[in-house]
């Protein structure tokens, strides 16, 4: 049986310094890693706000082609207020369309909620429960752009916990149907 000797003055392992600089390097991915997951959880909270507001945004252009696609109003009539037209200025809170079907109208209805399923998780039934919108609020803003064309903008802002989120929807719209 041989014995391998080995000098004293060369110790194999790792220094204090050595191990000082692995342990900082750890805790600085580890902190990459921990940002990255609340970053995530921010996201993922403000999802389902987000949605209701593409939402909302897509349901008034929606009207307001349907308005003109089925005559109800029209083509001098789709501006704001302050141009001759019916769709109120500035931001209002989200309120349901009115008789004429459209919404930001001097006719809307009471503010919209959202419908979640009651204890008997059945959607449509009498205990469902109704949450207010009341965090939102929504813009139509219709600037000409020629004789037959105009920009429509619907801009929805909402509150996530102490932010202010925005969401904007441009389209455009000609006078012929």
């Amino acid at each position: 049986m041989r014995i391998i000797k080995r000098p004293i003055g060369n110790q194999s392992g790792f220094t204090l310094v050595e191990t000082l600089m692995a342990t900082v390097i750890l805790c600085g991915g580890l902190l990459a890693l921990a940002t990255a997951f609340a970053q995530g959880m921010i996201i993922m909270m403000s999802s389902h706000p987000h949605q209701v507001a593409k939402e909302k945004a897509s349901e008034a252009i929606e009207s307001v082609f349907t308005s003109r696609d089925t005559r109800i109003i029209s083509w001098a009539r789709i501006r704001n207020v302050s141009r001759g037209g019916i769709f109120l200025d500035g931001p209002q809170a989200l309120r349901g369309s009115g008789p004429d079907g459209l919404v930001n109208t001097a006719d809307d209805s009471t503010q919209e909620c959202e419908t979640l399923p009651g204890p008997d998780k059945l959607l449509g039934t009498a205990d469902d429960i109704l949450i207010p919108l009341s965090g939102f609020t929504r813009e139509v803003e219709i600037r000409d752009i020629g004789s037959n064309l105009r920009r429509i903008r619907i801009i929805i802002v909402y509150q996530i916990g102490g932010l202010t989120r925005q969401y904007e929807l441009v389209s455009y719209i000609s006078s012929f149907a």
